[in-house]
């Protein structure tokens, strides 16, 4: 008499790259960190744009006319926000990694999710999925924000305004992946937020001070500099579509760092 025999998964373990998706996708939203996190950079954002916006106002209406910007977009006022709300949105990617390791939770991770890059990936997934609609949200505050401090010194034309908007949620969707491959890479926030502070401000300010244009050449290709070209649609000293793919680089890198700290280290 011949016997069937029924094959079962292991208790707690993910049934795909959408179950590990999913996964992720409770964990981010069930810590606190994450709603904090948004806060503060709708905040940030908010003052920030504030300031900038009474900057150029200011410059216009003062005795000096050779700081005079003239009128200028809502969507470069979020632009050059960024400079600042961009940290916020950083420590929401690695933390998606780092509060694991901090906690231990990694190994629960990883026991239901061997692979370890899938768990990556799919972090990365989530991560991404968060942060492009939150820079729309963001581009979104800044406008409300900055359109009635600017008044007559201010402008908001639709099809540019739009190309703004997508440009920034781009590159906050990005630079998040890039934290979180730099996360997974070295485990501790603390050491994160450092390397990235150098990698996208401290490097390319000091390279650029001289202002030699080698080194200048060298800061061009920076995650943050590339970025900034990208969302301004410069075209020199390279198109801005050269800028989002040396961005994509960057996260590509950190990822792949981190795929690699992970195979190789124990959680």
């Amino acid at each position: 008499m011949s016997s069937t025999r029924t094959r079962t998964r292991p208790a707690g373990r993910s049934t795909g790259f959408g179950g590990t998706v999913a996964a992720e996708w409770t964990k981010l939203w069930s810590v606190r960190s994450t709603w904090w996190t948004l806060l503060a950079a709708v905040l940030v954002t908010a003052a920030a744009a504030g300031q900038l916006a009474i900057y150029a106002a200011n410059a216009n209406t003062n005795d000096d006319p050779t700081d005079d910007r003239g009128i200028i977009t809502v969507g470069s006022i979020l632009i050059d926000s960024m400079e600042l709300t961009q940290y916020a949105v950083l420590a929401l990617g690695l933390l998606a990694v780092t509060s694991e390791f901090t906690s231990g939770t990694i190994r629960t991770t990883l026991q239901c999710t061997p692979s370890r890059g899938r768990v990556l990936l799919a972090k990365a997934v989530v991560t991404a999925a968060v942060t492009f609609p939150l820079g729309l949200l963001l581009g979104g505050v800044s406008a409300l924000v900055a359109g009635p401090v600017l008044g007559e010194w201010g402008t908001a034309p639709v099809a540019g305004t739009l190309r703004d908007l997508l440009a920034v949620a781009a590159y906050l969707a990005l630079v998040g992946v890039l934290a979180l491959g730099l996360g997974a890479a070295l485990r501790s926030a603390v050491l994160t937020l450092i390397v990235l502070l150098a990698t996208l401000m401290i490097v390319p300010l000091s390279l650029q001070e001289p202002d030699i244009t080698v080194l200048n050449r060298i800061a061009d290709g920076f995650p943050a500099v590339a970025g900034g070209h990208f969302m301004a649609g410069d075209v020199e000293p390279y198109p801005a579509s050269a800028g989002l793919l040396l961005l994509v680089g960057w996260a590509v890198v950190a990822l792949g760092l981190g795929r690699v700290a992970l195979r190789r280290r124990d959680a």
